[in-house]
C-alpha cells in the first residue's frame, strides 16, 4: 500500500472534469445548490457522493478544493486498496498469503493517475472495497451487524448511477449469506433503498431528469458495441493483461473452490458484478480517457484473489505476475501516451494530455491551467474590447462577443478550468452538454469521441442570450454567425418542449416548480432535438 500511495502521489494531479465537480461544489458551499451555474439547475456532476464528499472537506475556507480533491481521492484509493486486501486475507485464514492481486493494481499506471485526478474513481475503490469487506466479514462469522452493510450497499447510484447494478449483485449476496426471513429480507431492502431513492425523488424535482445531465450529454443509454470492444481492447493491449488474467484465474480456480458455500457466494459476487459492470461500459462505447471506466471492472474482477494463498502450486503463478508486474509498471504504456496525442475513437491517457497542454508535471490547481492557448488568455483581450454584459462564443478559434442581458461564456471543449477561475456569477456551458442543457438535449453526432457525442452550434448560445435581432447580432460578431442560423435557433428555442425544459431548470423553484418538474422527468428526459438550427426550426 505504502508503494502504491508513493506512486500515486508521484502522478498526482487534477483533470479538467474533476475541476467541473469543483465549481459545483464551489456553487454548493457559497449557497447556489449543487449547480454548475448559479440560476441553472444542472446536475453536472455523475458522482453524487463525490460532490458532498468534497463539499465537507472545502468547509474550511482555508483549504483549496483542488488540493482536498487530490487528498481524499488519494486517502480512498489506499484505503480500498487496504480493504481489498484484508477482505481477501480473511477467506483464507491462518494461511500464509501473497498479494497476488493487488500487484495487478500497483502494476497499472491508470490505477495511480486515478487515485487522484480530482474525480470519483479513488472513492469508487473504497465503496468497493468496503462493501467486499463486509459481505466477507458477514460469510466468515465475523462480529458484524447487518443494517451499516445494508446502508453501505443502498450507496451504490449514489457513488456512480451505473453502480445500482453492483448494489443489486451485492444485496442479493447479503441475503444469501445471512438469510433472513421473508419480511425482514423486504425490511432491509427499504433500508438499502432509502438514500437512493430520497435523492433519486430530489433529483427529479430539483433538475426535472431521472438521471445527471452528464447521462444525456454521454448518451448513456446507447449501444456502441465497436467503440465499447476497442475500449477495451486499448486497456487490455496496452498492458498484456490477459497475462496476469490468466495466471490469476488458474490461482483462484485453485485456492477458491476449497471454500465453504457460504463463502464461495461471497467471493464470486464482485466477480459477477465485474463482468456485469464490463459488459454495460462495452455496450454503452466505454470513454474517451484511457482505462478509466474499466478500473472499477478490474478492481471488482481483482478483489477475491488480492491475495492468494502460498502453495506449491500457486508460487509458479505468482512469480509469473510478479515478472508481468515488473515489465508492465516500467514499460508498457498505451500508444496516445507514448505518442503523445489522442488516439483512435477519440481515447488518450488523459493525465499525459492534460499534462502537456498545461507544460506542468503536476497540473492541480486551476491556475495551472489558466495560460492554455485559446481560452482565457484569449477571451480577456476581446473583453476588453467591448463594454457591458456579453455573451462570448469562440468561432474558429476566435473569441467573439455579442451583446447580452448577462455575460455568458461557451466554452469550446474544457469547462472546469474556466468554469474554476471566471467569476461565479457568469454563466459558463460547454457545447458538449456536461453543464448546458440545450447542448445536453441536443441529438448526438455520429462518429464523435465516446463521453463527447454532442457539439452544439453556437447560434444556439447566441440566439438564447443575446439581445438584439439575429441580423443585429450577426453583426455585432461581423457576420461569421448567420443571422438566418441565429433566426432558427430562436424560433427552436420557442417550441414548447424546449421552452419547457428550460423553464424546468431556470424558473424559480416553487413546489408546484418542483412537482411538475418530478412527474414530467421521464419524458424530459427522453426530449432531444437536432444540434442545427436550421433544422431544428422545423422541429426535427
Amino acid at each position: 500500500m505504502a508503494i502504491f500511495a508513493f506512486l500515486a502521489w508521484q502522478r498526482r494531479w487534477v483533470c479538467d472534469d474533476g475541476l467541473i465537480v469543483l465549481r459545483t461544489v464551489e456553487n454548493l458551499l457559497h449557497g447556489d445548490g449543487p449547480v454548475f451555474n448559479a440560476g441553472e439547475r444542472v446536475e453536472a456532476n455523475t458522482s453524487t457522493l463525490w460532490t458532498y464528499v468534497l463539499a465537507l472537506g472545502g468547509l474550511q475556507p482555508w483549504l483549496r478544493l483542488e488540493w482536498v480533491s487530490v487528498v481524499v481521492g488519494l486517502v480512498s484509493a489506499v484505503g480500498g486498496l487496504f480493504f481489498g486486501l484484508d477482505g481477501a486475507r480473511r477467506l483464507f485464514p491462518g494461511r500464509r498469503v501473497v498479494p497476488a492481486g493487488g500487484l495487478v493494481v500497483l502494476a497499472l499506471p491508470p490505477f495511480w493517475d486515478y487515485a487522484t485526478s480530482g474525480l470519483e474513481t479513488g472513492l469508487v475503490t473504497l465503496w468497493l472495497a468496503l462493501v467486499w469487506w463486509q459481505l466477507v466479514r458477514h460469510a466468515t462469522g465475523g462480529p458484524v451487524r447487518v443494517w451499516p452493510t445494508v446502508l453501505l450497499i443502498g450507496l451504490g447510484p449514489l457513488v456512480r448511477p451505473e453502480f445500482a447494478l453492483v448494489s443489486a449483485i451485492a444485496f442479493a449476496a447479503l441475503i444469501a449469506v445471512v438469510r433472513p426471513g421473508w419480511r425482514r429480507a423486504l425490511g432491509l431492502l427499504v433500508l438499502a433503498g432509502v438514500l437512493p431513492v430520497a435523492y433519486q425523488v430530489f433529483r427529479m424535482g430539483y433538475y426535472g431528469l431521472i438521471t445527471p445531465n452528464t447521462a444525456l450529454a454521454k448518451e448513456a443509454t446507447q449501444a456502441r458495441w465497436d467503440r465499447g470492444w476497442f475500449y477495451l481492447v486499448d486497456f487490455f493491449g496496452s498492458y498484456w493483461l490477459l497475462v496476469p488474467v490468466a495466471l490469476l484465474l488458474a490461482a483462484a480456480v485453485l485456492v477458491l473452490r476449497s471454500l465453504e458455500r457460504k463463502t464461495l457466494v461471497v467471493a464470486l459476487t464482485p466477480v459477477v458484478a465485474g463482468i456485469l459492470l464490463g459488459l454495460y461500459v462495452t455496450r454503452v462505447g466505454g470513454d474517451y480517457m484511457h482505462a478509466r471506466m474499466l478500473l472499477p471492472v478490474l478492481t471488482c474482477l481483482l478483489l477475491p484473489i488480492m491475495v492468494v494463498p502460498l502453495t506449491r502450486w500457486t508460487t509458479p503463478l505468482v512469480l509469473a505476475v510478479v515478472a508481468w508486474t515488473v515489465t508492465s509498471a516500467v514499460g508498457l504504456r498505451p500508444a496516445s501516451a507514448e505518442q503523445h496525442k489522442i488516439g483512435a475513437y477519440g481515447i488518450s491517457d488523459a493525465r499525459v494530455f492534460w499534462v502537456d497542454s498545461t507544460h506542468n508535471e503536476h497540473p492541480i490547481t486551476a491556475e495551472d491551467a489558466g495560460l492554455i492557448p485559446g481560452y482565457l488568455p484569449e477571451l480577456a483581450a476581446a473583453r476588453a474590447k467591448v463594454t457591458g454584459p456579453a455573451v462570448a462564443v469562440s468561432v474558429n478559434g476566435t473569441w467573439v462577443l455579442y451583446p447580452a442581458t448577462h455575460d455568458v461564456v461557451s466554452s469550446p471543449g474544457a469547462l472546469g478550468f474556466p468554469g474554476m477561475l471566471l467569476p461565479r456569477d457568469e454563466t459558463v456551458i460547454d457545447d458538449l452538454g456536461l453543464a448546458g442543457p440545450l447542448a445536453a438535449h441536443s441529438l448526438p453526432i455520429t462518429g464523435r469521441p465516446a463521453g463527447h457525442q454532442k457539439l452544439l452550434s453556437v447560434a444556439w448560445v447566441i440566439a438564447d442570450a443575446g439581445v438584439g435581432t439575429p441580423e443585429q447580432l450577426s453583426a455585432a460578431g461581423n457576420e461569421l454567425v448567420w443571422s438566418k442560423e441565429i433566426l432558427a435557433a430562436r424560433i427552436a428555442l420557442a417550441r414548447p418542449e424546449i421552452r419547457e425544459m428550460l423553464d424546468s431548470v431556470r424558473a424559480p423553484l416553487t413546489f408546484g416548480r418542483f412537482w411538475d418538474n418530478l412527474v414530467h422527468s421521464v419524458g424530459r428526459s427522453r426530449l432531444r432535438f437536432n444540434p442545427h438550427p436550421l433544422d431544428a426550426q422545423f422541429g426535427g
